[in-house]
């Protein structure tokens, strides 16, 4: 599948009416009161009664699959338009639109630590108890949460999931005897194979800083444990050699795994870029690269033919314990105290049908978010598949950092010196700084 796929109609949409009537009714029964027989109906209404939803929207290559679910909603609703709004930079926009007072109905954000930090303030609707989270993987809600809330709440929910492991060559791995490594000694043994065979194991693509967070999140996710986070905002500005936990005390064996990673990549990855590595594996110059599945359409756009498919990072001895890192690409809420609150809860409804989820997400080559979500026919991700659908998943590191710390340059100055202890330290610093900021902020100081 390639980068040119769009949203299509698809065939079921032809046989569904009665179908999704079903699914959606104990939304469009509560909000019948509210919106009115007409916008409810199949009688078109006057265009006085017509509801218009703001539809902000961050991912620009989703535009034409957003297009298409918005045409079949308004097709189902005549009594609502929306209209989407894409923006290039969807942080800066969001938060200048918020400071504005202008909060657009329904929202669409990419899961990362600037949407924890917009939940906390407390912009978003609360979904607590609604119809529509029973339709979600609930382990993809997990990392929803773990990002960010406000006072308990649920203010987003996750309607599409990347993947990031590692991208492998099927037919290099054939050639070599190579079967998927499920330990991090197999990881190893398979790099050395490779080596003796003069073939680069990995693509380094470090002259890009944020590529090296891709491997970061790989093997911390797994390896720093799920309450490091939550403790270390509780340390704040103590963070240091004293404290509980640090990244010092409990990002030694992540870095050490991802500097040995990195010494079986080629001679000068520290002068390459995404492209780069896209290019260069789409040869076949190299076994594995360390990306997430966002790098398969320019893969494949570089070589249709490749037979490219993923592993998560095998960081541990018990294959029972390896971890799919997978990120909320898409997640969707509502603007806090919107006054067309029954509208937007009825399209975000629609969106949140397993049908429409199931082909956005093939679309966009990612994985759909419905807690019965049927396999994705999309070939690359047949490995990844079976984690996500067990709910074998945890959240990306990097997008528990703030952005104000420069995570990407600090691991690609490790990459450069080979200083670990260096570099855990100046993540504690950096970390101890942002919360004595904070700290100052609230306290009015």
């Amino acid at each position: 599948m390639t980068d040119t796929t769009t949203y299509q109609t698809p065939a079921w949409r032809r046989h569904r009416s009665r179908r999704l009537r079903t699914l959606r009714r104990p939304v469009a029964l509560l909000l019948a009161g509210t919106l009115g027989l007409g916008a409810l109906s199949g009688c078109a209404p006057g265009q006085s009664d017509v509801v218009t939803l703001d539809f902000f929207q961050f991912k620009s290559e989703a535009i034409a699959d957003f297009d298409g679910i918005i045409a079949d909603f308004e097709a189902e609703n005549p009594g609502i338009r929306v209209t989407q709004n894409a923006v290039p930079d969807a942080d800066t926009a969001i938060r200048t639109l918020l400071v504005k007072n202008k909060v657009p109905d329904v929202i669409s954000l990419n899961g990362s630590g600037n949407f924890g930090q917009l939940a906390r303030a407390g912009v978003f609707h609360d979904f607590s108890g609604d119809p529509v989270l029973d339709r979600i993987n609930p382990a993809v809600q997990d990392i929803v949460g773990a990002l960010g809330f406000y006072q308990n709440e649920v203010n987003a929910l996750g309607f599409a999931n990347n993947g990031n492991g590692v991208l492998y060559n099927r037919d290099i791995f054939a050639a070599q005897g190579i079967e998927i490594p499920t330990t991090w000694d197999e990881l190893i043994a398979a790099c050395d194979t490779l080596q003796a065979a003069g073939i680069a194991p990995f693509y380094g693509t470090a002259a890009d800083a944020w590529t090296v967070q891709s491997s970061l999140n790989g093997i911390g996710a797994q390896l720093g444990g799920d309450d490091f986070f939550p403790d270390l905002r509780a340390e704040g500005k103590e963070v240091g050699p004293d404290s509980a936990v640090s990244f010092a005390k409990n990002y030694d064996e992540t870095f050490e795994k991802l500097q040995t990673l990195y010494s079986y990549a080629q001679d000068g990855y520290l002068g390459r870029t995404y492209e780069d590595g896209n290019l260069a594996f789409a040869n076949g110059e190299s076994a594995m690269l360390m990306q997430g599945i966002w790098a398969l359409s320019p893969i494949l756009a570089n070589n249709p033919d490749i037979s490219v498919g993923g592993f998560p990072y095998p960081v541990t001895d018990d294959p029972a314990d390896i971890e799919l890192v997978s990120g909320v690409d898409v997640a969707i809420a509502i603007g806090r105290d919107t006054p067309r609150l029954a509208e937007a809860r009825l399209f975000v409804d629609f969106l949140f049908q397993e049908e429409v989820q199931n082909s956005f997400a093939a679309s966009q080559n990612m994985f759909s978010t419905a807690r019965d979500a049927a396999e994705n026919t999309n070939p690359a991700l047949a490995e990844l598949q079976p984690y996500f659908q067990a709910g074998r998943i945890t959240g990306f590191v990097d997008h528990q950092i703030p952005a104000s710390i420069p995570l990407g340059p600090i691991v690609q100055q490790f990459l450069t010196d080979e200083n670990s202890a260096k570099a855990l330290a100046t993540l504690d610093n950096e970390w101890r700084k942002v919360a004595s900021r904070t700290t100052s902020t609230r306290s009015g100081d």
